[in-house]
């Protein structure tokens, strides 16, 4: 044994009896470094001044030991628990079967709120409570457009959220599905009509978020840029025009389309695709068809700039009356006399219909903006049309179909801007 190692020894030997005396409990060995001819017992018993701290300092890592090792155990414990819930989660969250289906056992604890409910209930539930939210959207709708106050944005703002919810829901729950079997077709119908009314919730939500509460109903416009033959807007099912002996239709047009503007409405009903129609196209005239007959208006409105539009008829004598910018233009008879106007068809914007609600051709589409679409089921006095082109506060609505966003859909693409005839027209 060389000199090092015996001296070693000597320490630790030194060190064991004085921790001995002490009781320490177990032994301990402690290396330390001393002068070369020192003694080495002499050395220890000089060092062993701060053995009281030492002594603490030991006390207090075995302490800190115990009290980690506890946390350890209850975190384990824990982790034992929750995996147990885990394993009847996923056993309960699939169908009961026959014996040994794995499915919840008679008497069992649902220790997990609702996931024993089977996963079409699930998504019933779900469904029913974005209908409610539909509502309550609707509500928020109608009280912002009157009501920009922070009381009616607090409220979007908690059903974006409440939405949001249940959208992680039912696809977390749709993907619990799929992965543990095929679901059945009534659970896969469910998924769609959930899936698509909170597509529709979103994107109504997000025309809040734009601003679009503040902004009237019926102050907008379609943008047709191109000629074709997808691009277009049709009156919903609901805004469809009755039996009619008389009418007016009005309209805020603007187009430097050339040759011809297209077709900006049409109205066809069943075995008659040109009941009603305006149109332009190649070198010929505007032109007003009722039940097929023809009337030509002397319109000039390819400049570019918005034009008011006014066509009255009556079916005594079939006479008619066209104004642009709220002054007569024309006036003519013989137009589909005696004939009124069928009710239940389809009222097309942007496109000519050659069969109910179809049959488009690019070269009659229409392009350029429109707005302020309605009828009347009666004519309406020339001063009643002066009120509209000037946007005179008087101005009516149409009664049989009005210009609203609820009343319309868009296809193919066709622009819905913002529009304000009474601040800037042109």
């Amino acid at each position: 044994m060389d000199g090092f190692s015996w001296k070693l020894f000597v320490l630790s030997t030194c060190l064991m009896a004085e921790g001995s005396s002490q009781d320490f409990g177990q032994t301990q060995f402690i290396c330390t470094s001393v002068p070369k001819d020192m003694d080495l017992c002499s050395a220890a018993m000089q060092n062993s001044g701060p053995k009281e701290d030492l002594k603490t300092t030991v006390l207090q890592l075995r302490e800190t030991v115990l009290q980690q090792k506890e946390t350890i155990m209850n975190q384990k414990e824990t982790i034992r628990e929750l995996t147990s819930k885990l394993t009847r989660c996923e056993s309960q969250s699939l169908p009961e079967s026959g014996p040994g289906s794995g499915g919840r056992r008679p008497g069992s604890k649902n220790t997990m709120g609702d996931v024993s409910r089977g996963p079409t209930d699930t998504l019933t539930q779900l469904g029913h409570t974005l209908q409610t939210l539909k509502q309550r959207l609707e509500n928020l709708e109608q009280y912002s457009r009157g009501n920009n106050t922070i009381q009616a944005n607090s409220l979007k703002d908690l059903l974006q959220n409440k939405i949001d919810d249940m959208e992680k829901q039912v696809l977390s729950r749709v993907n619990t599905m799929e992965e543990t079997k095929p679901a059945p077709r009534n659970d896969t119908d469910q998924r769609n009509k959930v899936e698509s009314t909170l597509t529709t919730l979103h994107h109504r939500i997000t025309d809040l978020e734009k601003g679009k509460e503040n902004r009237p109903m019926d102050k907008f416009q379609l943008t047709f840029p191109l000629r074709t033959n997808y691009m277009y807007a049709k009156a919903k099912r609901t805004s469809t025009l009755p039996e009619m002996y008389s009418f007016t239709v009005c309209l805020w047009i603007k187009s430097n389309a050339s040759p011809g503007v297209g077709t900006p409405f049409s109205y066809a009903v069943p075995g008659q695709p040109n009941e009603v129609v305006l149109i332009e196209w190649g070198d010929n005239p505007m032109e007003f068809l009722i039940n097929d007959k023809v009337a030509k208006l002397p319109f000039i409105i390819n400049d570019g700039k918005w034009h008011h539009l006014c066509i009255t008829w009556t079916t005594r004598d079939g006479v008619w009356e066209a104004y642009q910018d709220g002054v007569m233009r024309g006036t003519g008879e013989n137009l589909a006399p005696y004939h009124p106007i069928k009710p239940q068809g389809v009222l097309v914007l942007g496109q000519e219909q050659d069969t109910l609600g179809g049959g488009f051709d690019a070269t009659q589409a229409f392009v350029g903006e429109l707005a302020n679409l309605n009828f009347w089921d009666r004519k309406l006095s020339i001063g009643e049309i002066y009120n509209l082109a000037t946007c005179n506060s008087r101005a009516q609505t149409g009664n049989v179909f009005s210009w609203t966003e609820a009343n319309i859909e868009i296809y193919g693409g066709a622009l819905k801007l913002t529009f304000e005839p009474c601040r800037s027209p042109n």
